[in-house]
């Protein structure tokens, strides 16, 4: 699978008008209708993309729409989700952070209390980085190894010598490799005033430091 055809199928899954399990139910159809090698390329063009959204950037980007602090695992989530978006609104975010206050699933959340955004409101996806796994199982049937035989098959179509990104590493600095880009906190309002202009006016802290001890 080519950068091209991953983010049509992607895109094809956003047409269809449909969020939460029943996007991911189309998804996973869509991709285990698919050769398996085709799937694998999913899997690894998937974690590429989640490899270039890993910058501080869109982290700091993160924190502040959910209020000052976003967790490595919500920050996992928000790159897949960002990725949801398709390939449009994900390239230039990856550019520019601050223009995710022009895409409508960021700006409808701005001024509603956080508590009560709904689960399909919230921006992340986590499901998406299981879809290939289980549509990998679907198409190549049943089979008690069938995750080693996938994640085996992601590093080869990397290369023997190529990590796999979204494998090894951690959205977490102390875990493995820092995001690219200088760290910063959108804890402080100067700085986020300059990197995310239109965010800091649409998402206010939660409280003075986020409510969570720097990172």
């Amino acid at each position: 699978m080519d950068t091209d055809s991953f983010w049509t199928l992607l895109e094809d899954s956003r047409r269809q008008g449909i969020g939460g399990d029943k996007r991911d139910a189309w998804l996973r159809q869509a991709l285990a209708r698919l050769p398996a090698e085709a799937i694998v390329g999913f899997q690894v063009r998937l974690d590429r993309a989640t490899e270039e959204a890993f910058t501080w950037n869109l982290w700091g980007a993160a924190d502040r729409i959910f209020g000052g602090w976003c967790s490595n695992d919500a920050f996992r989530a928000f790159q897949y989700w960002l990725i949801g978006l398709g390939r449009a609104v994900f390239e230039a975010a990856v550019n520019d952070p601050d223009v995710l206050a022009y895409a409508p699933e960021v700006s409808r959340l701005a001024g509603r209390p956080r508590a009560g955004w709904s689960a399909e409101d919230r921006p992340g996806w986590p499901a998406l980085d299981t879809l290939g796994l289980e549509a990998y199982e679907l198409a190549t049937g049943p089979a008690e190894d069938f995750g080693d035989a996938f994640y085996a098959a992601v590093r080869a179509s990397q290369g023997a010598a190529a990590d796999v990104p979204g494998r090894t590493w951690s959205p977490a600095p102390s875990g493995g490799r820092d995001p690219a880009g200088r760290r910063w906190t959108a804890r402080d309002e100067e700085e986020a005033a300059r990197r995310l202009p239109r965010l800091s006016v649409m998402f206010p802290l939660d409280g003075p430091d986020g409510g969570r001890e720097p990172r």
